[in-house]
C-alpha cells in the first residue's frame, strides 16, 4: 500500500433494501447451499455485478425449496452512491426471468430486515378440481374436492398465541416454539376453482404453514376428524397433524418491517 493509499479516506458504506419476487420452482430455497441453486446466491450475483465490493446480503425469510415469493426483503451494504431506481433496473439486467427486484430503498449500513420484521404473510393456493390443470401445476396444490367451511373452522383454531411444536417439521429443533398468528383466512382466489389460505403471524417454525394447511385440507376432504389442528396444538405432537402441503402452492406475500427513521424513499413509490 502506498502512502497516498494509506491516507485515503475509507469509502462511506451504506445499506440498500430490496423487495424481491421469485418463482421458486427451480430453486433449492432462499438460503445459499453448496452445490445447489438458491435465490440468495442468484441475487448476490446480480448485486456483485454492479458493485463487486458489496457485502452482507441479509434476507428476511428463509423460504424452502419450491416456495415462491411476491415480496421477499433482502438488504446489503455498498460503497456506491447508486439511487434506488438504479439498483432496481441494474440488478434486473443481471437476473434470470424467474427472479426480479421489484423495489429498492436506502437504509443504514448493516440493516437486517429479519430482525426488523413485525409480521409475515403467506398465501397458500389449493386448486379444487378432479382433473389436473397444467396452468396451475407449479402454483397450487390440486385436490379433487374440499369442504371449504370445515377448512375455515380448522384454521380458526390456530389464530392466537400458541405453542406450535405439533405443527413443525421434525428437523426444527428450536427450543422456543411459541408463535402468534394474527390471521388464518380461507378465501376465494382469482380463479373460481382456487381457494387461498392466508396465514399471517409474527414468526414461523420450519414447515409450519405447510403443515397447518395440509391439516386443514385433510379435515376438509375427510381424511382427518374435525378438530385436528386444535389437537395438534394441544398435544404438541406432529403425529396429530396431517399432511405437509406441497411447497409449490406457497408464496411469501408480504413482510411488514419497522423501517429506520433515516430510510430513503422506495422506488418505485
Amino acid at each position: 500500500m502506498t502512502e497516498r493509499e494509506a491516507r485515503a479516506p475509507t469509502p462511506l458504506r451504506r445499506g440498500v433494501l430490496l423487495e424481491v419476487a421469485y418463482d421458486g420452482a427451480r430453486f433449492h430455497g432462499w438460503a445459499a447451499q453448496p452445490g445447489a441453486c438458491s435465490v440468495e446466491e442468484t441475487l448476490r450475483g446480480a448485486v456483485l455485478a454492479i458493485d463487486p465490493r458489496a457485502s452482507g446480503l441479509r434476507g428476511a425469510s428463509r423460504t424452502d425449496a419450491g416456495v415462491h415469493a411476491d415480496a421477499q426483503l433482502a438488504a446489503f451494504d455498498t460503497t456506491l452512491d447508486v439511487p434506488a431506481r438504479g439498483w432496481v433496473l441494474g440488478a434486473n439486467r443481471h437476473l434470470p426471468e424467474d427472479v426480479a427486484v421489484r423495489a429498492a430503498r436506502a437504509v443504514p449500513e448493516g440493516f437486517a430486515p429479519r430482525f426488523a420484521a413485525r409480521s409475515k404473510r403467506y398465501r397458500y393456493r389449493v386448486l379444487v378440481d378432479p382433473v389436473r390443470d397444467p396452468r396451475w401445476r407449479a402454483r397450487a396444490w390440486r385436490v379433487a374436492e374440499l369442504d371449504v367451511e370445515a377448512m375455515a373452522r380448522e384454521g380458526a383454531a390456530a389464530v392466537g398465541t400458541h405453542d406450535f411444536a405439533g405443527l413443525r417439521a421434525a428437523a426444527d429443533e428450536r427450543a422456543n416454539t411459541v408463535r402468534t398468528l394474527s390471521r388464518v383466512a380461507v378465501e376465494p382466489d382469482a380463479d373460481g376453482r382456487v381457494v387461498a389460505v392466508v396465514v399471517e403471524g409474527n414468526a414461523f417454525l420450519h414447515n409450519m404453514v405447510r403443515i397447518l394447511v395440509g391439516t386443514m385440507v385433510d379435515v376438509a376432504r375427510g381424511r382427518l376428524a374435525a378438530g385436528a389442528v386444535g389437537r395438534a396444538i394441544a398435544s404438541r405432537d406432529r403425529r396429530a397433524a396431517g399432511t405437509t402441503a406441497p411447497a409449490h402452492g406457497l408464496a411469501l406475500e408480504r413482510v411488514e418491517i419497522d423501517l429506520p427513521p433515516d430510510a430513503g424513499e422506495r422506488w418505485p413509490p
